[in-house]
């Protein structure tokens, strides 16, 4: 694997990157021959590298930056030109309610107005300079920036008008909820006899409702995204306990929304549609199609605490602890989880596809897929998407 310099990090240093793709994230444990294939995703570039764009972009960040709500990390409107609330339109020109495909932004610009930030000092702008991380981390084309997936290839069959008649009678977030988090579309969560310690996204990233996922995120990327709106990358601790946990204090579920694997209640019913090269990231991005719907398209998809898509839409990393190591972890599923799904203690159905690499998508599976150590940690991929974490004071 080559590495390349790649992206200026919210502390304003540099890391060396590669980026790694699959078809499907397997675990470490996986037979002989089917080895991870690297790739280079440094050699796609998204602009022309002309002084104009440069300094265009430069002005973009610095617009960001000013835009930037003042609460201290709660979500306020979507930063760039035009807000987004919990059920805002993000401030994308010439978004159609009733086309799937408009959702799937085009410009950098657009995919900025997703995206909320604390209220940094003018000293802590100089010190992390945030706009730099944003101008080099969020994109719309190639796999080394952070974006929705590759338009090109790309299928949505959800509107947003369809995802919004969906949870009109679903209560997101709570007055309560928003003020315990800091937040909008954040709740609290707790574990039986103790008073809760963390608040939660509930969709994933951007954490907005119909909204399309982001994808080829690394996780220090997502870790540092995170931090910039005053959260953190969430623990699979945390993850377990908000996909299985009642907040009535009843037993856990296996499952977000049951006992018994269900692959029509999520977005995990749909194959791939074409012919996935994985050999390395850029034929990957070329090839892979990233198939999602906007965040919260499947009410049902919902665990009890209020999180959605736990299972499907995208995968998802956080952190594990190990000792005095913090390393990444990959768990949930993705649209085409019906090639892969299998029943924990059962055999692998004849419908599974994919049957060397199927595997129990519940909410407290351990896989050990890509381990890396979070501070450098660059896998990437076409369905790997993440959510955020707040500690509660």
């Amino acid at each position: 694997m080559r590495s390349v310099l790649v992206h200026a990090s919210l502390v304003a240093c540099a890391a060396l990157a590669g980026a790694s793709a699959f078809v499907a994230c397997r675990p470490s444990t996986q037979p002989p021959g089917d080895k991870p294939v690297l790739g280079d995703a440094a050699e796609a570039r998204q602009d022309g590298g002309d002084a104009a764009g440069d300094a265009l972009l430069d002005a973009q960040a610095r617009a960001v930056l000013a835009a930037a709500g003042g609460d201290g990390g709660s979500a306020g409107g979507g930063v760039g030109t035009g807000g987004a609330g919990a059920f805002g339109d993000g401030g994308a020109s010439g978004l159609s309610d009733s086309d799937p495909m408009s959702l799937h932004r085009e410009t950098r610009e657009e995919l900025l107005t997703l995206f909320t930030v604390k209220d940094f000092t003018e000293e802590e702008k100089k010190r992390i300079q945030p706009d730099i991380f944003l101008r080099s981390t969020i994109g719309v084309t190639g796999p080394e920036r952070m974006h929705q997936g590759n338009k090109a290839i790309a299928m949505h069959t959800i509107s947003r008008e369809k995802c919004l008649a969906g949870l009109k009678d679903i209560v997101i977030q709570t007055p309560e909820q928003k003020a315990k988090c800091g937040a909008d579309n954040m709740v609290p969560v707790w574990t039986k006899g103790k008073d809760a310690w963390f608040c939660i996204d509930v969709f994933e990233f951007p954490n907005k409702a119909c909204e399309l996922p982001f994808v080829w995120t690394p996780p220090t990327m997502a870790k540092k995204v995170c931090e910039l709106q005053g959260k953190r990358l969430c623990s699979d601790h945390e993850w377990n306990i908000a996909c299985r946990g009642d907040p009535e204090g009843g037993p856990d579920r296996k499952y977000a929304y049951g006992d018994r694997v269900d692959i029509d209640i999520c977005h995990t019913n749909r194959r791939h549609r074409q012919p996935c090269i994985v050999k390395d990231a850029k034929s990957t991005y070329a090839s892979c199609t990233t198939d999602t719907e906007p965040s919260g398209s499947f009410p049902a998809c919902r665990s009890r605490f209020g999180v959605f898509d736990q299972h499907g839409n995208v995968a998802e990393v956080m952190m594990r602890r190990e000792g005095d190591q913090v390393f990444t972890q990959l768990k949930g599923s993705a649209w085409f989880y019906n090639e892969l799904v299998r029943e924990p203690g059962e055999p692998v159905p004849e419908t599974t596809t994919n049957k060397q690499g199927a595997y129990p998508d519940h909410c407290n599976f351990d896989p050990r897929w890509h381990v890396e150590k979070i501070e450098a940690a660059w896998h990437v991929n076409y369905h790997l998407g993440f959510r955020c974490c707040k500690s509660i004071p």
